[in-house]
């Protein structure tokens, strides 16, 4: 059985500044280990962190360099010792160019996000949690989905200028997590940067 883990955050504010300046409001991470999606608040964080540290890799969009920067900030150890895929920086190697997972969810899967992320920021500044969570989990839903599309054909797709839907190869499987000098025991699920 897969131990990955696909994740997404939502902010308290608007991306800009310093990511140490950055907080988080929710954090929903989807386990293949047992199919369910956990929801984490700010002040639950410390909970997340074993589903990190055991999974074989974890799984985003766009999140080398922005989700994990944000979590950085809440976790003791070095993130980037978990083995990850971040989906944008392969379809970035493949095409030459960032898209939006907006774009390739409607192209790839003929659906769509449920709104966009200054949505939550306006939430979170309501209190509005109950949204905030519903549209994180739609975006890692569709980020699974996204995912094992790739995995499965080796492409995703999206649409050019024109309307047409133009193919992108990738390569998802979990053949890209390589043994590191780093401390990571690739596909053992087990991060060594902290203790036991």
């Amino acid at each position: 059985m897969s131990r990955e883990v696909v994740f997404d955050i939502e902010t308290q504010t608007q991306a800009g500044g310093s990511m140490k300046d950055m907080r988080v409001s929710i954090v929903v991470a989807y386990s293949y280990e047992d199919d369910t999606f956990h929801s984490f608040r700010e002040e639950q964080l410390k909970e997340m962190w074993p589903l990190f540290e055991r999974a074989e890799r974890i799984i985003g969009y766009n999140s080398k360099s922005f989700d994990l920067p944000i979590l950085q900030n809440y976790y003791a150890g070095d993130l980037s010792k978990i083995p990850h895929l971040d989906m944008l920086e392969e379809i970035k190697r493949s095409a030459g160019f960032r898209p939006k997972l907006d774009d390739i969810a409607k192209a790839t899967l003929n659906t769509q996000k449920s709104g966009h992320g200054l949505q939550a920021v306006e939430w979170f500044k309501t209190g509005e949690f109950d949204k905030i969570e519903k549209y994180c989990i739609d975006d890692v839903r569709i980020t699974r989905d996204v995912y094992e599309y790739g995995k499965t054909h080796k492409q995703i797709f999206y649409p050019d200028l024109t309307g047409n839907m133009k193919p992108i190869p990738v390569k998802f499987g979990l053949d890209r997590v390589i043994a590191s000098a780093d401390g990571v025991a690739a596909g053992t699920g087990m991060n060594l940067t902290l203790p036991f």
